[in-house]
C-alpha cells in the first residue's frame, strides 16, 4: 500500500493536496479531522477545534498515540485497498505517535505550510462556522496545537514538523499551480 500522511498549519492546503491525489492519481482520501467531527456529532458536541483535540488525545490514550492513522487503513482496507485504489492519503496528522503508525505501515509524512495571511485568507472563504474570525484568534489557535498541552496524547505540531519526511510551501493562488507540486515532490 502507498501510505502519504499529510500534516500542517491550519489552512496550508492539506485537504487540496489530498484531493489532488485522489482525484487525479486514484488514492482513497481519508481525513482525521472528519473523523473527529463525526465523533464530536455523534456525542451531540460542536466541532470546534478544543472539542476535537479533546476526542484525539481521548482516543490516543484508550487505543494507542497512532489510533488515528490505524483507523484510516482499517478503512482504506474494508473499502477495497490495494485492489480499488493506488494508495492512501490520511490528512491531518497532528500527533507524533500517528508519524511512528504511518512509518509502521511504510508511509511517509508530507509537511504543507504557507504564509499566516495566506492561510487565514483560505479559511475565511471557506466560512466554517467553527474557524476563527480574527486573526489573532487563528494565531492563538495555531500556538495552542504547536506543543503538547498536557501528556503525550496531546497534540504537538512542531514535533510532527520537525518529523516530517518532506515539506513544501502553498503559497500559490491556484489549485493548478498545487497540482504541479503534488506531481514533481509526491508522485514520483
Amino acid at each position: 500500500m502507498k501510505l502519504i500522511g499529510l500534516s500542517g498549519t491550519n489552512g496550508a492546503g492539506k485537504d487540496t493536496v489530498a484531493e489532488i491525489l485522489a482525484e487525479k492519481h486514484g488514492f482513497l482520501f481519508i481525513s482525521m479531522t472528519d473523523m473527529l467531527r463525526n465523533e464530536a456529532l455523534a456525542r451531540g458536541l460542536t466541532t470546534d477545534r478544543e472539542n476535537l483535540r479533546t476526542i484525539s488525545a481521548e482516543w490516543r490514550r484508550e487505543h494507542g498515540l497512532g489510533v488515528l492513522v490505524d483507523r484510516a487503513v482499517e478503512q482504506y482496507k474494508s473499502q477495497g485497498g490495494d485492489a480499488k485504489y493506488n494508495g492512501l492519503v490520511v490528512s491531518s496528522i497532528r500527533n507524533p505517535g500517528e508519524i511512528g503508525s504511518l512509518h509502521t505501515y511504510g508511509g511517509e509524512l508530507l509537511w504543507v505550510d504557507a504564509d499566516v495571511g495566506v492561510r487565514y485568507e483560505r479559511i475565511q472563504s471557506r466560512k466554517r462556522a467553527d474557524d476563527p474570525t480574527t486573526l489573532e484568534e487563528f494565531v492563538k489557535q495555531q500556538e495552542a496545537e504547536m506543543q503538547h498541552s498536557g501528556d503525550e496524547a496531546t497534540l504537538s505540531m512542531a514535533d510532527v514538523k520537525a518529523r516530517a519526511d518532506k515539506t513544501f510551501m502553498n503559497n500559490f493562488d491556484s489549485v493548478e499551480a498545487l497540482e504541479q507540486v503534488v506531481e514533481t515532490s509526491i508522485i514520483q
